[in-house]
């Protein structure tokens, strides 16, 4: 469950909660946590190390209004995507959601095929703009600065564009493999004069500034004929040894 998008769903109707947890959870591609008030939503959301990638967020909950606790939340610094849930799509709602930081509006009833793009399109978003920080092993990144940061060490890696962006299309894929070709396309793009070899290299130097022991990768891992992220925290990184030459 280590690289799964975690998902906050807040909503009082326990049916729709359990729904849309067991649909979000079906393919490994998300990790539904699931909050019944406003109140249990901000314990989830402000625990010591706690991490969200969006937020579900009705508008009608038992303690108060959602679009207020969007609004706390956004103060408070949360800037997630949040996509709020609500019975009414009267356009005075949807501005008041909008005005209060939501970055989507889905009126009930939905179908979750349109829910489930709609959270896709945002998490992408999200994953381009400044705001976004992503843990990966003892490191937050910011794909944004192109920068890895190592709290324990107070360590910064600056990383270059081919290795930020093999990174965070790892990131996205969660704990599925992706094959060499595959990240390949995405990282080059469909380049006749690039061949593996070339993601070999980018992949072996970043190893060389991310892991602990590069021989021994724990966070970027070689499984199913490609690569895969382990962004389970893994205790400081070791300083980076001289490279030896690729074999």
């Amino acid at each position: 469950m280590a690289g799964e998008r975690r998902i906050l769903i807040v909503d009082d109707d326990r049916a729709l909660r359990s729904t849309l947890a067991e649909q979000l959870a079906l393919d490994g591609e998300f990790f539904p946590v699931a909050a019944a008030s406003g109140a249990e939503a901000e314990a989830l959301l402000f625990a010591p190390d706690a991490r969200f990638d969006a937020i579900l967020l009705d508008v009608g909950l038992p303690d108060g209004d959602g679009r207020e606790l969007c609004l706390r939340l956004r103060r408070s610094g949360i800037k997630v995507p949040v996509l709020m849930l609500t019975g009414a799509n009267e356009e005075q709602d949807v501005v008041r959601g909008l005005d209060a930081g939501a970055n989507d509006y889905i009126a009930k009833p939905f179908r979750f095929g349109e829910l489930l793009a709609r959270l896709r399109s945002q998490l992408r978003s999200f994953e381009d703009s400044e705001d976004a920080v992503f843990t990966i092993g003892p490191y937050s990144f910011r794909p944004a600065a192109k920068i890895l940061h190592e709290p324990v060490r107070n360590r910064r890696i600056r990383l270059t564009e081919k290795e930020c962006a093999i990174l965070k299309f790892l990131h996205r894929a969660g704990p599925r493999p992706v094959s060499r070709q595959v990240l390949l396309n995405e990282v080059w793009g469909y380049n006749a004069g690039v061949t593996t070899h070339t993601l070999e290299t980018h992949v072996y130097r970043l190893r060389q500034k991310i892991e602990p022991d590069p021989a021994r990768a724990r966070i970027l891992l070689t499984e199913g004929g490609g690569y895969r992220l382990d962004p389970t925290p893994t205790g400081p990184a070791a300083p980076p040894t001289r490279p030896s030459p690729p074999i």
